[in-house]
């Protein structure tokens, strides 16, 4: 397995960078650490200073963070160029046949901890690959393993492909999976509704999961479900514990197309009030 880490010399580059580290002890992966840079447009005399200049500096950085990650991960370093950030990252992630992409949440556009730049949020919705989200100050946690990777999963379409991508995942680091069901109780414009009814069907849901879930996992590894009812979702979330390790991984919108990533508006929300690293699936992941 190998992880693709999308690299600057700030802060989320610093969070995306640990995450990365903490990713790759645990899965036995291999780590990228990719740094794209925006090409020469005006040429300057002798033609490709620019890009050499640029290059050196960009070597530099990325011989910085490899220093900063302990000799139990592999590391590799890579500086390309391309018009657009988020392509060129896509790019070198998929010909280096990388299982996921490693982001910094830290940018502009404040979504709670996670606070998503420009090309975060094109990643967000255009990724092939499973994108992980680093929050801010992840570097500053000091945690060397996951614990426990938590699923949002529900029975809309494209929720086996994301219990599949999850069970893997969870048998590579070979840490418990927790099956989470998220139901919102609060009336919506008036509407009538049964939430009993809804909490029942949502349970028995998830005992179904967990049983399929136990059947792509070694035995050893812990499988659990819980269905966390709240007035809305965000609500309902801060009613879950986390433990320092933890990640949760949600599934792609159904706007979303094959084999491309779409942040939801229920997986947005998620993302303002969790402190957790959250790992969006493309839908048709497999």
């Amino acid at each position: 397995m190998r992880l693709l880490v999308a690299y600057l010399a700030t802060p989320g580059g610093a969070d995306a960078l640990a995450l990365g580290a903490r990713l790759a002890r645990s899965f036995g992966a291999e780590l990228d650490i990719a740094m794209v840079l925006p090409p020469d447009r005006v040429a300057p005399a002798p033609p490709g200073d620019f890009e050499a200049v640029l290059s050196d500096r960009a070597s530099r950085w990325l011989a910085d963070a490899a220093a900063q990650v302990d000799d139990d991960v592999t590391v590799t370093t890579h500086v390309a160029f391309a018009e657009s950030s988020g392509a060129g990252i896509i790019e070198i992630a998929e010909r280096l046949g990388a299982s996921a992409i490693v982001v910094g949440g830290g940018g502009g556009g404040l979504i709670g901890t996670h606070s998503l730049g420009t090309v975060v949020n094109g990643l967000l919705h255009s990724s092939p690959l499973p994108l992980v989200v680093a929050p801010r100050g992840a570097y500053r946690a000091g945690i060397s393993r996951i614990r426990e990777i938590t699923c949002a999963i529900g029975d809309r379409p494209g929720a086996d492909e994301l219990l599949d991508t999850a069970t893997r995942f969870c048998a590579a680091a070979k840490v418990g999976l927790r099956l989470i069901s998220l139901v919102a109780v609060e009336p919506v414009s008036g509407a009538v509704r049964d939430d009993e009814s809804s909490l029942e069907a949502a349970r028995a849901h998830a005992r179904s999961l967990v049983d399929d879930a136990r059947s792509r996992l070694p035995a050893e590894v812990p499988v659990s479900a819980e269905v966390v009812e709240g007035r809305h979702i965000e609500d309902a979330v801060h009613k879950l514990d986390w433990h320092d390790g933890d990640l949760i991984m949600v599934g792609s919108s159904r706007l979303a197309q094959p084999r491309r990533l779409f942040l939801g508006s229920t997986a947005a929300k998620m993302m303002r009030v969790l402190q957790v690293p959250m790992i969006v699936v493309p839908r048709g992941a497999r």
